[in-house]
This record gives C-alpha cells, sequence and structure tokens, in this order.
C-alpha cells in the first residue's frame, strides 16, 4: 500500500456514507438544498485529495491539501444537519 493511501480509502468511504445519507433525505425543498449541497461538499474531497498526491510541487501539494479541507469542513456541519433533518422527519 502506497504511502496515502488509506487516507485515500478514508475518504472514498466518508463520500459513500454522504451519498448514502443524501439519498435518505426527504425529497422537499429543504432535503433537496441539503442533499444537493452535501453531495458537492461531501464526495469532493477524495477525488481533490487524489490531485494533492499528483502535485508538481509541495507548495501545489499544499494548496490542494487546503481545499480537500475547506470541503471537509463545509461537510461536517452539513452533515449533522442532513442527520438531525432525517431524524425530525422520522419521528
Amino acid at each position: 500500500m502506497a504511502k496515502g493511501d488509506d487516507i485515500q480509502e478514508r475518504m472514498i468511504d466518508f463520500a459513500v456514507g454522504i451519498v448514502k445519507l443524501s439519498s435518505a433525505l426527504p425529497k422537499t425543498k429543504a432535503g433537496n438544498h441539503i442533499a444537493g449541497q452535501l453531495l458537492r461538499c461531501g464526495t469532493s474531497p477524495a477525488p481533490n485529495y487524489g490531485e494533492a498526491r499528483g502535485a508538481e510541487s509541495t507548495r501545489d501539494f499544499i494548496h490542494k491539501l487546503g481545499i480537500v479541507l475547506k470541503e471537509l469542513n463545509e461537510s461536517v456541519p452539513l452533515q449533522r444537519i442532513g442527520v438531525n433533518l432525517r431524524k425530525l422527519l422520522l419521528k
């Protein structure tokens, strides 16, 4: 296993979880909005990390990892909103 493969695999697993959560959200205006935003930011870290691994320089690698971090930082609160929205509507 190459250096960084473990992180890549965990990011792929995270993206799959995001897709599952998005699919389980209600088909309402709010549910569709959260699902769309969650899909955009929650599935981008894995391919962006792959892009970072192929960076042309250390500076390029750090810049691309910064983009990955921004997307993950956006994903976490949206993921919590999605989970709480789903719980609320299942009551």
